[in-house]
């Protein structure tokens, strides 16, 4: 009766993993890069600018949600997605790279540690960096309390999609004399366009990216989709593949130490014992 018994217990247990093999074969793949990814921006030239973003990826679009304040008001603040596709590690600089010690950053000093644009943030048009890095009349602005909005859904290629947590967004436009304008008196000329105040290009705040799933990390302000659901206790991401054999394993292993009680024989037939601490061992 043991050896039956016992038979029959391994292929209960056996069938879990069955069953996780088949839930994996005929589950589709995720997309690589499909997700949201949060990034905390925060001030640069102590600008007291800082902000909240979240870059979310579904195939090949990408969209991308900022709520920020501390900006210039009324001013246009230039924004990019800056680093790199190709493997090189980036991140946001500090006062330390104010190589010339004139006391603000410049987009060029900053560069060193952000890297290039990969992606302008503009409102609408093209995105390119070459073209539309400086296209001010096509970035958005403030609000009068120096508050911005900002969502937009952009195409993107696959190394955007395969490297999207190696990329950051930067926002420009400093106020240094205080004026709630960008003008020349305040630190010159920049050092992008001549034509441009330094103040408009300086950069304003930073922030990485930080992976997570879509809804599992608060945003304020910026929405985040909604998150996976428990079914009693079990984890949604459980219930994928193989998520059916975690809970029939479950099942079984419940089973089993029900079971355990009747292999016992008394003399006067099996003796149930109700748990591991109720009877003899």
């Amino acid at each position: 009766m043991i050896t039956k018994r016992t038979s029959r217990l391994a292929a209960l247990v056996a069938l879990p993993a069955a069953l996780a093999l088949t839930a994996g074969a005929s589950s589709p793949a995720v997309a690589e890069g499909d997700g949201a990814y949060q990034i905390n921006l925060s001030q640069l030239n102590n600008s007291g600018s800082k902000g909240t973003a979240m870059l979310s990826i579904k195939g090949h679009q990408l969209t991308v949600k900022i709520e920020s304040e501390g900006l210039v008001p009324g001013q246009p603040s230039a924004q990019h997605l800056h680093g790199s596709t190709d493997g090189h590690d980036f991140h946001c600089p500090d006062a330390s790279d104010d190589t010339d010690g004139d006391g603000v950053l410049t987009n060029t000093e900053a560069t060193v540690d952000y890297g290039n644009i990969n992606i302008s943030l503009t409102t609408k048009g093209p995105t390119d960096a070459m073209g539309s890095g400086l296209a001010v009349d096509r970035m958005p602005t403030a609000d009068a309390q120096g508050k911005l909005s900002y969502e937009r859904t952009i195409p993107v290629s696959q190394a955007v999609v395969d490297h999207i947590k190696d990329l950051h967004i930067v926002q420009h436009g400093i106020d240094r004399n205080h004026n709630n304008t960008y003008d020349f008196q305040g630190a010159g000329k920049s050092e992008l366009d001549p034509k441009l105040p330094q103040e408009a290009t300086a950069p304003t705040n930073c922030g990485e990216v930080r992976g997570a799933a879509v809804g599992s990390i608060p945003v304020g302000g910026v929405e985040t989709g909604t998150g996976p659901v428990e079914e009693k206790g079990v984890p949604a991401a459980v219930l994928g593949a193989g998520g059916v054999a975690f809970v029939a394993l479950t099942g079984v292993l419940a089973f089993a130490r029900r079971r355990r009680g009747v292999l016992l024989t008394g003399p006067t037939g099996p003796t149930v014992r109700s748990g591991s601490n109720g009877g003899a061992a």
